[in-house]
């Protein structure tokens, strides 16, 4: 393990092998917290490679508990987070709207590290009760159409170096991994990246694996469809660019997007949005993100049409409702 750290220490990159031996090490608590927070530092210096990536994602995948869904053809809303821009949380959102849209959602979170309210921060405090019990999220998935995994209760190995991300409160090699280890395994994905090198990552990943998905990152630097700025787009069929226009909306100002100065400033305006309150910039970026999911798992529509489907779920609270009915089965 010492040959590892001092190999990142120096910046030198690690084999696939070693990187799965280091997440091992991890996972096993053979890392002090000054080791892990080193670990975490050497990759902020610089970019986690492909092989890096991998090693550490099929070893927690590997350990993950994994919940068994009679309906695997699901699809995942995820950011890697990591931006710094403090949005509200514009994906947990997008979740229920394709939910209300008939899209069936095995959503997979955790708590901000680098921004104020992840989308735990934001279920939590709306009474949302983690577990990861198959039952509860078998009926959840078959009553409202969306479960919420919170990846700490999935994802054992990481227990140790959760608070030690916690104490950095900055993005580290973990976002990149986070949208890429749900335990349900959606055969579909629309996640949003800090980056285009991180874009290409995934591509290739998923490509691998014949998942159907889509992967968004602003030019600006949002991680989602910020409609900011134009938007890259990858899918299995390449690269491309989407305006703010093709979604047949205007641009969006950064202030349109803050997120609140607390978790509970984050559920009023997420509630807000859900319950048609919300101001247009709100719920264009919503309706932007939720299109590209519903366009991602219904392959044969248009953008236009997927906007339409979004629109009607916020608009006629179809969102809403979901949401209401997946609280009301907590315990």
């Amino acid at each position: 393990m010492k040959q590892i750290l001092n190999k990142l220490l120096e910046s030198l990159s690690l084999t696939r092998a070693e990187a799965k031996e280091l997440m091992h090490g991890i996972a096993n608590q053979e890392l002090n917290e000054s080791q892990m927070a080193a670990v975490l530092a050497a990759f902020i210096m610089r970019s986690v490679n492909l092989d890096e990536l991998m090693g550490f994602r099929e070893v927690l995948l590997e350990l993950a508990i994994k919940p068994s869904l009679n309906d695997s053809n699901v699809i995942d809303l995820c950011g890697t987070g990591g931006d710094a821009k403090n949005t509200f949380n514009i994906s947990t959102l997008s979740a229920f709207v394709v939910a209300g849209a008939g899209v069936p959602v095995a959503k997979h979170g955790n708590y901000g590290v680098s921004s104020l309210s992840g989308s735990s921060n934001v279920m939590e405090n709306l009474g949302y009760k983690f577990s990861n019990d198959e039952a509860k999220l078998q009926t959840e998935l078959e009553q409202t159409g969306i479960c919420f995994m919170h990846a700490p209760l999935f994802h054992p190995a990481l227990k140790a170096i959760g608070p030690v991300r916690r104490q950095l409160g900055i993005k580290s090699f973990f976002n990149i991994l986070g949208p890429l280890v749900n335990p349900a395994n959606p055969k579909y994905q629309a996640s949003g990246v800090f980056n285009l090198e991180t874009g290409r990552i995934y591509s290739y990943l998923l490509q691998r694996e014949n998942k159907e998905f889509r992967v968004v990152h602003s030019l600006d630097g949002y991680d989602e469809i910020s409609l900011t700025a134009n938007t890259r787009i990858f899918s299995a069929k390449g690269e491309g660019i989407l305006t703010p226009e093709d979604f047949g909306m205007e641009n969006n100002t950064p202030e349109s997007l803050f997120g609140g100065e607390s978790i509970d400033e984050a559920a009023v305006i997420f509630m807000n949005v859900l319950s048609g309150k919300g101001t247009q910039s709100q719920n264009n970026a919503v309706i932007a993100n939720s299109a590209i999911a519903i366009l991602c798992y219904k392959k044969d529509i248009t953008v236009k049409e997927a906007v339409q489907q979004a629109t009607e779920s916020l608009e006629s609270k179809n969102a809403l409702h979901t949401f209401e009915k997946l609280i009301k089965l907590q315990k």
